[in-house]
């Protein structure tokens, strides 16, 4: 019996989801993976991890604003091979790729990334979108990076704009809509801590474990 599983989790900024993900990862005794992804993709294809850093969460650039394409070097490559060019979407099918194989490999957290649409013919998948209030995220971020709160509102805009974008250029689906998850949350009603034991509870559930 394959008792593998993955939970995707996506989320707001300044919703505390990545510390969410890690702790929950923590608890159950499981992978967790956020931007450690960049890193095993770049490994795995012999590419420089600042394409997939420049590319990491963005829809391809054709549907807003020009077709994204470049030349590429390879990891202890310091020439670039002629006539070599990527796509965001290009970028984006060598991470699904990881993320398959990892959940094949282990039970494993996965943060944003439309993981949940590229595991989606993995049964044994729980699907979280976590939100809070923008004034909590705002909060969280001042604290957290040192701005100030206009700082913070710009960027929660600009980036549940980003991420929104590509989520739902990929996946077909509507990121954050509650019909999109089998669970949507909001963390400043329980906090972290009891928010990560309300949706461990919500997993074993779900999986029977």
């Amino acid at each position: 019996m394959n008792n593998k599983y993955a939970v995707n989790i996506g989320r707001q900024l300044g919703s505390g989801g990545r510390e969410i993900g890690a702790k929950l990862a923590m608890q159950m005794g499981i992978a967790f993976y956020d931007k450690e992804l960049i890193n095993i993709a770049s490994q795995e294809s012999g590419l420089c991890k600042e394409f997939f850093e420049n590319a990491d969460e963005k829809a391809t650039q054709s549907i807003i604003g020009g077709l994204f394409s470049m030349r590429f070097p390879f990891i202890n490559d310091g020439t670039v091979p002629y006539n070599s060019c990527l796509s965001n979407d290009a970028l984006f099918k060598i991470q699904s790729d990881v993320i398959r194989e990892l959940a094949e490999e282990k039970s494993c957290i996965f943060v944003g990334r439309c993981a949940d649409y590229i595991l989606r013919d993995n049964l044994r998948c729980v699907n979280i979108f976590i939100s809070a209030p923008k004034e909590d995220r705002i909060k969280r971020l001042c604290l957290k990076m040192d701005i100030k709160p206009e700082e913070a509102e710009d960027l929660i805009n600009k980036t549940d704009r980003k991420r929104a974008s590509y989520y739902n250029y990929y996946s077909y689906k509507i990121w954050g809509a509650a019909s999109t998850y089998h669970l949507c949350i909001d963390s400043s009603v329980l906090g972290v801590d009891e928010t990560v034991a309300f949706i461990k509870l919500f997993i074993q559930k779900k999986l029977g474990l």
